[in-house]
């Protein structure tokens, strides 16, 4: 037992002195001196965790060069997503992210925008393209993204602003429908945050799949739910969904604020609970209480007939596809709440931390 006793003290010691050396020697390249840029690009960076309006900067820096199998887009429009305020994360998911300080200093994965410039081994497009895709940094005036990734070119009947709305938040529901809710005509199906980024989307690309959609969102959405086509709308300030006699094949929750008990409840005897987020945008009193209780779920289903499943968007071009299919047929059309300037990123940051976006909240270049 004595022995035991003192093994078991050095391995907590030395992790504590592993963690200590990784938090004070975790760094970032904004330490790095560097001459003015020969050709400059305005971004937004952030060298320290902290609130957006405290270190979010908007600064310069050398104009990207694509290699051979890369393509430069002038970018015209960025969307926001929740991991966008990972500057607000709490000390266990900087262990990921950088402990003291992010090793990731862009943000913005959505955008839109025209190309500028293509590699020597670039076929699928040409300079004067208008593409929409996903790659970190797109809250700067280029990028330069893998040709043959995330990246498609931009339906002709959609804005730059729209497009720029579609890679994360459309992927996300695209996926979690299809990939891991089976969805299938016929179907019901219903969506519980049908009014936010994901939301919106989730209850398009449902009806394209020729399911009923019952969209659950507040007062003020309702009618535009019902626009996107949702089949049925609940309100949640006047009734509980998981308080009815419906039942459904499928649910899709976005804000998982009900117990594993009361949405089974709801499930038909094979349903499936896809489960994407936790209720509004950051990090907020609320999110660890729901990210426990979808892993209880998660648990819990593994010992009875329905499924409940979490998961996480992969970008991927034939996925891009898809969606370029649906806004082009209008099967989909992005929701935009709001726009922003580059400059004021930290703004829309706060308002979309607020958790009242209705769709997609987006940013364009100065």
């Amino acid at each position: 037992m004595k022995w035991t006793t003192c093994a078991v003290g050095l391995v907590l010691l030395g992790l504590a002195v592993w963690i200590t050396i990784a938090y004070w020697t975790s760094t970032n390249d904004c330490d790095q001196k560097a001459g003015l840029p020969s050709h400059p690009m305005k971004v937004i960076r952030y060298c320290e965790y902290g609130r957006p309006e405290d270190v979010l900067k908007l600064e310069e820096i050398e104009k990207p060069v694509p290699n051979d199998n890369q393509i430069l887009v002038k970018v015209r429009a960025a969307a926001l997503n929740p991991l966008d305020l990972t500057m607000r994360t709490p000390m266990w998911i900087r262990l990921m992210i950088g402990r003291r300080k992010p090793k990731e200093t862009r943000l913005g994965v959505d955008y839109a925008g025209t190309v500028e410039a293509v590699g020597r081994n670039v076929t699928q497009f040409k300079p004067g393209d208008e593409v929409f895709g996903g790659k970190i940094g797109a809250y700067g005036e280029y990028v330069s993204a893998v040709a043959d990734r995330a990246v498609m070119l931009k339906p002709a009947n959609v804005t730059f602003e729209q497009a720029a709305s579609v890679s994360v938040a459309a992927i996300t529901a695209l996926q979690g429908l299809r990939d891991k809710g089976h969805i299938r005509p016929g179907q019901k199906v219903l969506v519980n945050g049908a009014s936010g980024g994901v939301g919106t989307f989730a209850v398009q690309i449902a009806k394209s799949f020729g399911a009923e959609v019952t969209a659950v969102t507040s007062t003020r959405n309702v009618e535009l739910v019902r626009s996107l086509g949702a089949d049925q709308v609940i309100d949640y300030t006047k009734e509980d969904f998981t308080k009815t006699d419906q039942r459904y094949d499928l649910i899709y929750d976005i804000v998982n604020n009900h117990t594993f008990s009361e949405r089974r409840k709801i499930l038909t005897p094979n349903g499936i609970c896809v489960m994407v987020g936790f209720g509004g945008s950051g990090w907020h009193d609320e999110t660890l209480g729901r990210l426990g209780g979808a892993l209880n779920a998660l648990v819990r289903s593994w010992f009875v007939s329905q499924k409940f499943v979490i998961f996480l968007a992969n970008l991927n071009r034939p996925d891009m596809k898809v969606l370029a299919d649906l806004m082009e047929s209008g099967k989909m059309t992005p929701v935009i709440d709001r726009t922003y300037r580059l400059s004021e990123v930290p703004e829309a940051l706060h308002y979309l931390e607020q958790g009242h976006a209705r769709g997609k909240v987006v940013i364009t270049m100065d």
